[in-house]
């Protein structure tokens, strides 16, 4: 992500151009990179960033696992590319490498290779990657655990952090494959409990690696990608310094006669004695006698605990909290020492692998397996021991910690009742700062560089941390800022903003960001050409209310009325930033713009817009009348925060396939040696979906010869094809282009009809597929199809003649949006139209496979049930057609394709699931509503109630409303519903002709004169009611819906209120009893 670089012209072109404010990644302190040499003393760093620094500077070679976007070798990438050093003299080596299986192999076979340097062996040796990677590396850190003794030093930085593709929250923080993969093969574990002491951590991992080798862990998601101010960082040479000298302290004599344990203890004790520190294995915070203890392992996990813990015992609260340090070795003396004497209950913060496992009373945690067997086995009297466990899903809050105190001391008898709601933080001392916005908005990086422009005051602690929801609008981010007169540590989203921005008012409807802020707080919504008067529009009711009891300010920023960002859209960052600053910080906005200029822009640039915020930015009043809710308005539950699911911002450009044409010749011989060229023969092999072949076997026209409507029974036998398919389901028609116009359009265009195009599968673009061009316009790329706004733009490059270039940009730009749309929805064209239209514009054959869409399938209600026609399957076809202005016939491809097949012509079809389903009960009523082809599904409806019958099954009402034109003309399988009438499967048969008489009668009309048959078959008898056909009858339907519902409720002596019977039919259609299938 970057700001663009504006491009002026005119007045003041010659003016410097604004510096740009990149984002180079989200592991990065304010995301930019840092020299090596600049770490130390004082500075801003994030914990990623210090993993890198350590285990470059004490490394040999450093081995990297990270996906794509998660950088954990970014910083260590930069450093080599500016030629920095390690401590021992040259720079360290870096290989990154892929996640799978054999991952770690490469780092065994360079330590044991016969030409390594084995004046190196001392050197260690370094992995960074995600706990994702444990599973593959397992066997290479087994194999290196049993010949550690000749191995060099391994140190493993693991940030925990894996992708769970069904976790709704996406990324998960993984402690659990580090605490497993460590106990099983005997490894070192060791975690930090915060950004400040990762440094330390890395550096007491690296020592640790020449006792055993080590996992280092930390948060992966949040803390460990936080930008904040260490203090005292250690620069390279202090690195190494310390880390000769606890060598140096730790005597041979220790190594030969200490156990792992002992020595690590040992070790720890030589690293506080070098570092003026005082850390321990097991560190306990809290009240001085508790009855309860948590114990708990993580970033997060231990740095809220031990806050929330400290706050509960200023109240009294008998509790602690013990952070474990290194759980492996797990030294139970050193645990032992820390545990308090009088405790009660000892309860485990313990990570298992899922929801399924915190449910199940077999599976319990690794940590909780340690500390029972500590306590049990050593401490006298009655201590109880208990497991909570959580899953990797699991978000950490200072309230629901509280939750966790509250179940193992608040619900215990004669405890201290728990106050209700802790805040770690001084809200009076810590100024907290929240940006929602859209990836894609020309104000992304805004808050980074606010982050970095605050930073600049040195007597302020900034804390800037953010993330990315790609799943929602296209890409949301929210950055979260914090600023402090002291150290303070809140790896949690900020819940009580003095400040929040909102790049987007659709995100005002997705997330509760008032929620989320203070009261007597400040909220900047960006509404771009919103008047005063249209602002109650768009906010919702529940938001409107909330700024009234919070007392909220509320500011509208309008682009659009600041001159500079309406002539160049990119400054839009800086005048947010602007914004911000007003609304934040005046005493800053008003200042010296020069410190912001630095971090971005330009003076001149910020001067300006500073000028024009005064029309840009405004305070609105907030009614007091906001604070009234009417009664039937919905309160939406609203997402309290962002889901976590990307480190990057939501890149929308999709990488074309390439397509090369090819001789028969190459594709022979991918055919005839299938194993050599990785060649599979498959029907329609470009489609992601099953398909079979199915012939025709019925073709009937339902409507006169002489009537402008084709409308069409076909029936296709399903032979040995294998084709099942349910009630409701839909059958997808994979059809064919014109053979005439392909072969007109081949002549025209002067492509060669044999020649051989390879693709790849527009499902998989791993599968590629051998067309020839014939076969690839009669059945891929729709050419005759409508193109979009992005084929006009597309096609511009191929055009020599620049008349023609213009033109077709124009069409793709806002100024030609009329004439797109008169071009697409009355003129009709095609791409091949537009190719014809602009000659100059010529694209080679593999570039229209690249820029025009492809044929999609075309899916219609099956109008059959298998149960009475096991052997075939039945549509319900109108054919499309129309005649454009310049009086050339259009029809629609697939109905034209589907009425030109005779009976035996092959067809590709698959079927494809839909809501149109019965009810679970043969009992239950079904009430249907069709219109015209609409009535495809309820014929398979009735069929399929007749059969449950036939099968001695007790069946429900069946009501069936139709309606069409003219009785005469479309009285679709009018003989076959009147059959059924009369052998008593449909009870009610209301037929609506809307053009037969002179007073219009519509479907709606037939119902409302039954209302009394629908009330007892829909709700006195808990009937479905499903409609199918065009959209428009939709209200007046459900209308009626509406008034039996009404009625039924006031026949009941119930009072019914406005909105009510429209919240009842939502849980009708909640529960599967109003089904529409419209188009």
């Amino acid at each position: 992500m970057h700001l663009q670089q504006a491009e002026s012209s005119g007045q003041g072109a010659d003016q410097k151009a604004p510096k740009a404010f990149t984002e180079q990644s989200s592991s990065l302190p304010f995301g930019q990179h840092v020299s090596l040499q600049s770490i130390n003393g004082p500075t801003y760093v994030t914990a990623q960033t210090l993993v890198q620094q350590v285990a470059y500077t004490l490394s040999d070679k450093m081995f990297a696992y990270s996906a794509e976007s998660f950088d954990l070798d970014t910083a260590v990438k930069h450093w080599q590319e500016q030629g920095e050093k390690n401590a021992f003299g040259y720079q360290t080596g870096l290989s990154s490498l892929e996640t799978r299986t054999g991952a770690g192999s490469i780092a065994l076979g360079y330590m044991f290779s016969k030409d390594f340097d084995l004046k190196k062996r001392h050197i260690p040796q370094s992995i960074v990657a995600t706990t994702a990677t444990l599973q593959y590396l397992r066997p290479a850190l087994d194999q290196l655990s049993l010949l550690y003794s000749v191995a060099n030093p391994l140190v493993a930085h693991v940030a925990a952090v894996d992708y769970n593709i069904s976790s709704p929250t996406g990324l998960v923080a993984d402690y659990a494959s580090s605490m497993g993969l460590a106990e099983d093969l005997g490894l070192g574990l060791v975690c930090s409990a915060s950004v400040f002491e990762t440094q330390h951590m890395a550096l007491f991992s690296t020592l640790l690696s020449s006792v055993l080798p080590t996992i280092h862990t930390f948060d992966g998601i949040s803390a460990g990608r936080e930008t904040a101010r260490l203090v005292d960082a250690l620069d390279n040479s202090r690195l190494h310094e310390h880390y000769q000298n606890v060598l140096k302290a730790v005597s041979e004599v220790d190594k030969k006669h200490l156990d792992n344990a002992g020595r690590t203890a040992r070790l720890l004790q030589a690293f506080n004695d070098e570092l003026g520190e005082d850390y321990k294995l097991f560190d306990y915070y809290g009240h001085e006698q508790p009855e309860s203890v948590l114990v708990v392992f993580g970033t997060v996990e231990a740095s809220l605990a031990t806050q929330v813990a400290n706050k509960l015992s200023q109240d009294g609260a008998r509790v602690g909290v013990i952070n474990v340090r290194v759980h492996r070795p797990f030294v139970e003396e050193a645990f032992l020492e820390v545990l308090p004497r009088n405790v009660k209950t000892v309860a485990v913060l313990g990570q298992v692998a899922d929801e399924a496992a915190v449910f199940d009373p077999a599976e319990y945690s690794l940590l909780y397996a340690d500390v029972l067997a500590a306590v049990q086995f050593a401490v006298s009297g009655n201590v109880e021991v208990t497991d909570v466990k959580y899953s990797r899903e699991q978000v950490w809050t200072p309230s629901n910690i509280l939750d966790v105190f509250q179940q193992i001391y608040g619900e215990k008898p004669g405890a201290e009742e728990l106050r209700s709601y802790v805040d770690i933080l001084d809200t009076a001392d810590v100024r907290q700062y929240a940006f929602w916005d859209l990836d894609a908005s020309p104000a992304a990086n805004a808050p980074l560089a606010l982050g970095k422009l605050l930073s600049a005051d040195s007597s302020k602690n900034v804390f800037v941390r953010s993330g990315h929801d790609n799943l929602v609008n296209g890409g949301v981010q929210r950055t979260d800022i914090r600023s402090a007169d002291y150290t303070i540590e809140a790896p949690f989203s900020v819940d009580q903003a003095d400040v929040s921005f909102v790049g987007d008012e659709a995100l005002l409807k997705q997330f509760d960001i008032v929620g989320n802020a203070k009261a007597d707080s400040s909220l900047i919504v960006k509404l771009p050409g919103v008047k005063d008067e249209d602002l109650e529009k768009k906010l919702a009711p529940l938001l409107r209310k909330s700024l009234v009891d919070k007392d909220i300010e509320l500011f509208v920023l309008d682009p659009t009325l600041s001159e500079s960002v309406y002539e160049d859209p990119a400054l839009e960052g800086y005048l947010t930033q602007l914004a911000f600053l007003k609304v934040a910080r005046d005493d800053v906005a008003s200042s010296d713009l020069s410190k912001l200029a630095a971090i971005n822009g330009s003076v001149e640039i910020l001067e300006k817009l500073a000028s024009e915020l005064q029309s840009a930015l405004r305070e609105v009043e907030v009614p007091a009348a906001w604070a009234t809710v009417e009664e039937d308005e919905e309160m939406l539950q609203l997402a309290a925060d962002i889901s976590v699911n990307s480190f990057a911002a939501f890149d929308p450009t999709e990488t074309e396939p390439p397509s090369l044409l090819k001789s028969w010749q190459i594709a022979a011989k991918g055919l005839a040696f299938k194993e050599a060229y990785g060649t599979q023969s498959a029907l329609r092999p470009d489609l992601g979906v099953k398909t079979a072949v199915v012939r025709v076997k019925e073709h009937r026209r339902l409507t006169p010869l002489t009537y402008d409507r084709n409308i069409f029974h076909i029936e296709f036998d399903l032979g040995d094809s294998g084709v099942k398919y349910a009630i409701g389901e839909a059958l997808g028609i994979h059809a064919e282009n014109d053979k005439a116009e392909v072969e007109t359009f081949i002549k025209w265009y002067g492509l060669n009809p044999d020649e051989v195009v390879e693709v790849p599968s527009r499902e998989d673009p791993d599968v590629l597929v051998n067309r020839t061009v014939y076969q690839s316009l009669l059945q891929n790329i729709d050419i005759f199809g409508r193109p979009p706004k992005r084929f006009y733009e597309a096609l511009a490059e191929f055009a020599d003649d620049e008349k023609e270039k213009k033109t077709l940009l124009a069409l793709a730009g806002a100024e030609g949006a009329t004439e797109f749309k008169r071009r697409a929805e009355v003129d009709t064209i095609t791409y091949a139209d537009i190719l014809l239209e602009f000659p100059s514009a010529h694209p080679a054959f593999h570039d229209i496979v690249r820029i025009v869409n492809p044929m999609k399938r075309r899916e219609y209600s099956i109008a059959s049930s298998q149960h009475v026609t096991p052997n075939s399957v039945a549509l319900l076809i109108v054919t499309v057609n129309w005649v454009d202005p310049q009086g050339r016939d259009r029809f629609g491809q697939a109905t034209r394709y589907l009425n030109s097949l005779r009976v035996g012509s092959p067809v590709t079809v698959s079927v494809k699931p839909s809501v149109m389903k019965l009810p679970p009960t043969t009992t239950a009523p079904i009430i249907m509503a069709g219109l015209g082809t609409g009535l495809a599904p309820f014929r398979a409806f009735v069929q399929e109630r007749a059969y449950q019958k036939q099968q001695g099954h007790e069946i429900g009402q069946v009501l069936l409303y139709m309606g069409s034109r003219h009785q005469r003309e479309e009285y679709l399988y009018g003989e076959e519903w009147e059959a059924y009438q009369d052998a008593g499967i449909i009870t009610l048969l209301g037929r609506a002709f809307s053009r037969d008489q002179k007073q219009k009668i519509y479907i709606q009309d037939r119902m409302r004169e039954t209302l009394n048959e629908i009330r007892e078959a829909y709700l006195k008898e808990d009937g479905a009611f499903y409609l199918c056909g065009p959209t428009w009858p939709v209200p007046d339907v459900t209308a009626v819906l509406e008034e039996a519902v009404k009625t039924e409720w006031e026949g009941a002596g119930k009072t019914v209120r406005k909105g009510d019977t429209r919240r009842e039919i939502e849980r009708l259609k909640e529960e599967g009893r109003y089904v529409l299938e419209v188009y």
